[in-house]
């Protein structure tokens, strides 16, 4: 889609907790095949600021309640493809550093400045990483709170729920799913450069037992997420 030029609020839900420095909200996204969900997650850092991984425009409710979290000390945007709303919030939070992967750093530079490629804080709960394998186009975000870790991706793994009629078809025939998580073909046709590479880091994350949720972009979390990310490394 389009990147908005102003704060342009769609429909969305609200601002949910999941731990005491992780909240995530999810959006509408209108689609040529129907609707479709889009996600934001903020990570609270140590020292107070907030790290906006893949920005949507809010209405002012919602705005306020992320607000009285903290000051935004840094705006992600994780991929060429997810800048729609990081022109209003680059100019609603002035003082916030933007980062985006290297790979994708002159898509999003068509839109704001880029003040860097990696993150640097003093806070090793939140982590963001390069997703190996992409050629640098796409960040993934591991936050750890308590004992237990969220991986927040944004188009390496899809889950949408079940469509309607010629959607439901349409969006199966592409490798979609929907109903169940999936690595859509044509993504991984644009996204992937090296699938050793990718399916390593997959297995990887598969690997560690702290790992309790996946945070998707488009779709609903997928909890105890093992099993799949092992049947995606196949």
């Amino acid at each position: 889609m389009k990147p908005n030029e102003t704060w342009k609020v769609i429909d969305h839900g609200h601002l949910e907790e999941l731990g005491e420095n992780l909240y995530t909200v999810t959006g509408k996204l209108p689609m040529p095949l129907g609707e479709t969900v889009r996600r934001m997650t903020i990570a609270r850092l140590a020292d107070g600021r907030l790290l906006v991984f893949s920005a949507i425009s809010l209405a002012e409710a919602e705005m306020a309640k992320l607000d009285a979290l903290g000051p935004v000390g840094f705006l992600v945007v994780p991929s060429g493809i997810h800048r729609m709303d990081i022109k209003a919030w680059a100019a609603r939070y002035p003082r916030a550093r933007v980062i985006a992967p290297a790979g994708a750093r002159k898509k999003v530079e068509e839109l704001v400045r880029v003040d860097a490629t990696t993150l640097e804080t003093a806070d090793p709960r939140v982590q963001l990483i390069a997703v190996p394998g992409t050629g640098d186009q796409e960040f993934a975000l591991l936050v750890t709170t308590g004992s237990t870790k969220t991986l927040v991706v944004t188009d390496l793994i899809f889950n949408l729920p079940r469509l309607r009629g010629f959607a439901q078809f349409a969006y199966q025939l592409f490798g979609f799913g929907p109903g169940h998580p999936t690595q859509p073909a044509l993504v991984r046709m644009s996204l992937v450069k090296d699938k050793a590479a990718m399916r390593a880091q997959l297995r990887a994350w598969a690997d560690d037992p702290a790992i309790e949720r996946i945070l998707v972009s488009h779709g609903a979390p997928i909890e105890h997420p093992r099993e799949t990310l092992l049947e995606l490394a196949v």
